[in-house]
């Protein structure tokens, strides 16, 4: 199951950043485009997580979020620059799941995005991605191809995990690396050869040859 995410900002620089991050970590991300029409697009978009402003034009984030709890229990986290002890009350006491200041830490948001989804839809919804038979299983930290499978450390997890997202695309390493630092795991480009090397290594062992493509001065891309 893919989480939805829409995002309420009307900043269009912090509008790419957020949908880049959730992006990049596995989340469909939408970003509003009409102001005046916001629940309209809550509708229409279906998200399962709410990203929320407050200074926004036409309504503000507190009376969208009145709004929405007034349909719909979906998690809502706001992420303002407004920033007293007021809003963050008034966030509350309107239904708000969470509250985060501009500017924000990307690996906390994403832990409290991870944190509400697993409370509202159960902590069962993980993903199981496959691609060209090989199947990835996150919640138990495996690769598995042919009835063989192959223990993944962190690291390695998220490295398969973001390169079966973006499967059937080139995915550079400094993509690569981002990425983990955003998760909070910390990896440098040395560090990143050595990982794939090991990874390399686990996926021939159980009948993967040439899983992980090298694309010379572009990155790589998991074998069509």
């Amino acid at each position: 199951m893919k989480f939805k995410i829409l995002i309420v900002e009307d900043d269009p620089v912090i509008q790419t950043q957020l949908k880049n991050l959730l992006a990049g970590n596995g989340y469909e991300a939408e970003t509003i485009t009409d102001f005046q029409n916001v629940m309209e697009q809550v509708k229409s978009f279906a998200p399962h997580l709410l990203l929320l402003d407050i200074k926004l034009p036409g309504n503000d984030g507190f009376m969208i979020c009145s709004q929405i709890r007034a349909v719909s229990d979906m998690p809502v986290i706001f992420v303002t620059s407004s920033n007293t002890d007021m809003d963050e009350l008034n966030s509350i006491m309107l239904g708000g799941d969470a509250f985060m200041t501009k500017p924000y830490n990307t690996a906390i948001l994403l832990a409290k995005i991870d944190a509400l989804l697993k409370r509202v839809y159960g902590a069962g919804q993980k993903e199981i991605l496959t691609w060209n038979g090989a199947t990835l299983h996150l919640e138990s930290g495996f690769i598995e191809h042919d009835g063989r499978k192959a223990e993944l450390t962190k690291n390695e997890m998220k490295i398969l995990y973001y390169l079966f997202r973006h499967a059937g695309e080139i995915c550079s390493r400094n993509d690569i690396i981002d990425f983990l630092w955003d998760s909070q795991l910390y990896i440098d480009d040395n560090a990143l050869s050595v990982n794939m090397t090991r990874i390399r290594e686990k996926l021939a062992g159980i009948g993967l040859m040439d899983f992980i493509q090298t694309k010379h001065r572009q990155g790589y891309r998991l074998k069509n």
